[in-house]
């Protein structure tokens, strides 16, 4: 698979219904801790790794995600955010 160029990637999350569509890149092992939006967040990764977790599920369990994959998180759904060694580099749409 070809990657993304970072303009066919914001294209894409903006055919999504995002109105704000931004890159945004974190250096290695970038930490957010636990935090809401509030509206629907969108995150498409170019390079690198992000894995989530969402403390106040009832089973929480951590997911890791690469390039190419989307990562949805609901308006106002906590959720806690680490980087991988490498950092992540990713479109958001908000």
């Amino acid at each position: 698979m070809v990657p993304k160029s970072r303009k066919e990637a914001e294209t894409e999350v903006r055919s999504w219904g995002f109105g704000h569509v931004f890159t945004w890149t974190d250096g290695p092992n970038s930490y957010y801790p636990p935090h809401s939006h509030a509206g629907l967040t969108t995150h498409l990764i170019l390079s690198g790794e992000l894995t989530i977790w969402y403390p106040d599920d009832e089973k929480p369990a951590k997911e890791t995600f690469g390039p190419g994959d989307r990562v949805d998180v609901d308006a106002g759904k906590k959720h806690e955010v680490w980087m991988g060694n490498g950092g992540c580099t990713y479109v958001i749409g908000e």
